[in-house]
């Protein structure tokens, strides 16, 4: 389902942004269905508290094929040494207020209220989803992002602990290698981002991917959601079932 009855008509990213800085447009709100039109015609807001609601389509744009992924050897220590539990969909509100907190690197977020309350309510809708990693009843870890059909896009992940964020991610590859998921978004590259095996696609080709991608009929989540996983198992199995 791609229609989502959105009140703005947002611009081609080729036409809008020709010489490929980015930034397509600004303003709008946050709904459900305005992201959803927006993430459907390959666009995500990014933007400070305080400034008008930005619309972004990088050149390139930074993707990860699950298929292609492979954990290093730390992780999976990691991963069997603490046996941490990780669920899906368990606490999507939990996930993104603690990627919205300060960093080590970083004071300043661009996750404001506005995108919490935003994406909470696309959470309600069933087109978000996300992924934590408890240590006991302690949240410690986890990512979050949008689904749309067979699109699965990263938004942010946190880590309280080493490696967890990491396991999280993991996670994520796994369900995409099972769905057999081309590709999962991570919208801008970065050094962290590139060092777990992302890679990129032109927007062009981006774009046109994207659209076959959205048209399938939605991943279904209910399965990994009414489970709680072991960290230690899936790194012996490397599958969560």
């Amino acid at each position: 389902m791609t229609d989502f009855h959105c009140i703005y008509d947002f611009p081609d990213p080729l036409l809008a942004d020709p010489d490929g800085e980015g930034l397509i447009c600004m303003g709008g709100d946050l709904q459900p269905q305005t992201l959803l039109y927006a993430y459907s015609r390959g666009l995500f807001p990014w933007f400070n508290a305080g400034e008008p609601i930005c619309w972004w389509c990088p050149e390139p744009r930074c993707i990860i094929q699950p298929q292609l992924y492979t954990p290093s050897k730390s992780l999976l220590r990691n991963m069997k040494k603490h046996d941490y539990r990780i669920t899906i969909n368990h606490a999507f509100e939990q996930v993104i207020r603690a990627c919205a907190m300060p960093r080590s690197y970083a004071q300043d977020t661009w996750i404001s209220e506005d995108i919490v309350q935003g994406y909470t309510a696309l959470f309600a809708a069933g087109y978000a989803y996300s992924i934590e990693v408890w240590q006991e009843t302690d949240l410690v870890g986890g990512l979050y992002g949008v689904t749309i059909g067979q699109g699965c896009f990263g938004e942010s992940m946190f880590s309280r602990a080493t490696d967890v964020s990491k396991m999280a991610f993991y996670t994520l590859m796994l369900i995409g290698q099972a769905h057999q998921l081309p590709w999962i978004d991570c919208q801008l590259v970065n050094e962290h981002l590139l060092s777990l095996g992302a890679t990129t696609l032109s927007r062009t080709d981006y774009l046109n991917s994207l659209q076959a991608i959205i048209k399938r009929p939605q991943m279904d989540w209910n399965s990994y959601q009414n489970s709680v996983f072991s960290s230690k198992e899936i790194a012996i199995k490397q599958k969560l079932f």
